[in-house]
């Protein structure tokens, strides 16, 4: 039952934990999500965070009840999976996990962002015009014009995306790293 758990809780909770973290940035950078991904990530996250949003007030213009789900959705995966493994028994560290859960929301977050890029990348070559590419363009633009700013087109290329994923990668590597092993240390 231990590896079908993992299995089940690795499909179906922190999938949703990135879904609700994607809708939470989608809105906080106001990407329209009148297009087919957009409204998917509606459809699936709607039944949750409209109930949520009636308790938990927005802060400083962010949808906080979003932001609250996946950070609870995630605390539930590393919990589930913290059980599942048969750590339980040494104690249920409430705090550290929550700590933790917060972490592993920054690191999903570079990870979103990276994927963000990529598809937009593709899509460029592939089909520039398709429904989701507003949308794309809204989440990497804040991350992507700063550097447009500094870097010069080389032969027509735009070169600021393959910065933009070696900063992230070297944010995961080194802050969210250093995150982690100081959450890891509350266990």
């Amino acid at each position: 039952m231990g590896e079908a758990g993992v299995f089940l809780i690795d499909a179906f909770v922190q999938p949703f934990a990135a879904v609700l973290l994607f809708r939470f940035h989608a809105v906080w950078l106001r990407a329209p999500m009148r297009n087919p991904l957009g409204e998917f990530i509606m459809a699936i996250t709607d039944f949750l965070v409209l109930r949520v949003r009636r308790y938990v007030p927005t802060v400083a213009g962010l949808d906080s009840a979003t932001l609250l789900l996946a950070w609870l959705a995630e605390l539930l995966y590393l919990g589930s999976l913290f059980s599942l493994q048969g750590n339980a028994a040494q104690g249920f560290p409430l705090a550290a996990l929550m700590v933790l859960a917060l972490v592993k929301l920054l690191k999903m977050s570079i990870y979103l962002l990276m994927a963000g890029v990529i598809a937009q990348a593709v899509l460029s070559w592939i089909n520039p015009h398709t429904a989701a590419a507003p949308m794309l363009a809204a989440i990497t633009a804040p991350f992507l014009q700063p550097l447009r700013r500094v870097i010069p087109l080389f032969g027509g290329v735009d070169l600021s995306p393959m910065l933009l994923l070696v900063i992230c990668q070297l944010l995961v590597l080194t802050l969210i790293g250093a995150l982690e092993r100081m959450a890891f240390a509350l266990f």
